[in-house]
């Protein structure tokens, strides 16, 4: 029996992701996850396009209305925004300027792929639950079984760290010190380590949830397990926020106006620690953001906070007689005025 031989495409994919992103960028799983995802939609789209099987497709295939036709159907077909979009270009590019490097005849065929522009998002507003909210979805949980115990533990886990699903799913007993200082250690983007203060409340949880699942403090186990036993995803996560928050509209009716998800409890932490008083410093090194200019969206988006600076502003006397140090000419004044 004869072996095909991988062709060109083949084996620049498997250097890539078995030896460029993990060695030589040094990139996380999460992010090689990601990449690989990309190109799993793209090639099953070429194969499409093209009418052939994956395995015969090469180099070759690449253009650029390829690519775009690829992001197109991203957003057309996929329904995704215009920030997955330029997630999935940015994994693209990557790729492209690697194979611009390993196969020098090809660098004219990458440039024009790596010509193809990101396109322009419009920011949403940050949503975020009010301290009221994250307790009617707390109330919601039933914390008689074992699983609502481990929602329960998630959900304030998410809230308490202000961390990534993906950083608080990862958590294990060994990232805990549940003894005085209380803290988490959390694994973030580009492989960062941060410890996130825990709170004493959310300490003793977390140490009767390991004594229920029969965890030691060195243990490495995964702390958040799904219902078979396995490491709890974070479209699981997903889920179980959604499940509650449906639950807690009956008692919060508030939350119906809201797009909830996991990243709106990072978002909620933001902001209910900027109302607390902390600055956007602290704040940034409690979330792991790369710069503070990251954390400054948080100060625009409180709304208390808004109300009282409106309330210290005296309100202008529009009786009073206007001062203008330029009054040589009334009637052009009067004329711009008047616009």
């Amino acid at each position: 029996m004869t072996r095909t031989q991988p062709n060109a495409l083949a084996a620049a994919v498997r250097h890539f992701f078995s030896e460029h992103l993990p060695s030589v960028r040094g990139l996380s799983p999460h992010t090689i996850r990601s990449y690989r995802d990309t190109f799993s939609l793209l090639l099953r789209f070429m194969g499409g396009q093209r009418q052939r099987s994956l395995a015969t497709l090469d180099i070759d295939d690449f253009d650029p209305a390829l690519i775009l036709a690829f992001l197109d159907h991203l957003q057309d077909n996929r329904g995704n925004q215009s920030a997955t979009r330029n997630v999935r270009l940015a994994a693209l590019h990557t790729f492209f300027r690697y194979l611009a490097g390993r196969i020098p005849e090809r660098f004219e065929q990458c440039q024009r792929i790596l010509a193809i522009p990101f396109k322009r998002t419009h920011s949403r507003p940050v949503e975020y639950l009010e301290h009221e909210e994250i307790q009617a979805i707390l109330t919601a949980v039933d914390r008689s079984t074992t699983e609502g115990r481990r929602d329960y533990a998630l959900i304030a886990t998410m809230f308490n760290t202000g961390g990534r699903v993906q950083e608080v799913l990862d958590l294990r007993p060994c990232d805990l010190q549940l003894a005085r200082p209380f803290h988490a250690r959390l694994f973030g983007k580009g492989r960062k380590e941060r410890l996130c203060p825990l709170w004493p409340q959310m300490a003793r949880l977390l140490s009767d949830l390991l004594t229920e699942r029969g965890l030691g403090p060195r243990s490495q186990e995964p702390l958040f397990l799904n219902h078979r036993g396995q490491h709890l995803s974070r479209y699981g996560a997903r889920y179980v926020l959604a499940k509650y928050c449906d639950r807690a509209r009956l008692s919060s009716p508030s939350l119906a106006r809201k797009r909830l998800h996991p990243h709106c409890m990072r978002h909620s932490t933001a902001v209910h620690l900027l109302k607390a008083g902390v600055d956007l410093v602290t704040i940034s090194h409690w979330l792991g953001h790369a710069s503070v200019d990251t954390t400054n969206r948080y100060a625009s988006v409180d709304l208390d906070a808004k109300r009282e600076a409106i309330s210290k502003i005296e309100p202008a006397d529009r009786t009073a007689p206007r001062k203008s140090a330029w009054r040589t000419n009334p009637s052009i004044l009067e004329w711009l005025e008047a616009l």
